[in-house]
């Protein structure tokens, strides 16, 4: 028997495969929009605070400041997306077949640089 946290960590996972506002979404599957937001920030924290005890914030390699890290996050299931969480919070989520030279340039605007010679 699946737990409650299980049954919501599957319907955020649906919910944004779907690419549908938390509102419709929810209404299409008979639960609260607010509910349904709520556990898919729930869930993002805890995935964040698990990711946070394992890594170490230390100068990477060439002296390069950790803190200043675009982070990679796998999704759950067997999305064929990226998603890249900043280390402000804002996320990026990026399909599998992206173009590489676009994704540099939006990331160079979104960390503010204007490195977009790649």
């Amino acid at each position: 028997m699946e737990t409650r946290r299980q049954e919501w960590a599957a319907r955020v996972d649906r919910w944004r495969q779907s690419g549908l506002t938390a509102r419709r979404f929810a209404a299409s599957i008979g639960v609260n929009a607010a509910t349904l937001s709520h556990w898919a920030w729930r869930l993002n924290r805890e995935s964040r605070n698990q990711h946070r005890q394992a890594v170490t914030r230390r100068p990477a390699a060439g002296g390069v400041d950790a803190t200043r890290f675009i982070e990679l996050v796998p999704g759950r299931s067997a999305e064929r997306r990226f998603e890249i969480e900043l280390v402000d919070g804002r996320r990026v989520r990026v399909p599998a077949d992206f173009d590489a030279p676009a994704l540099r340039r939006l990331l160079a605007l979104l960390g503010g640089t204007a490195d977009d010679s790649r």
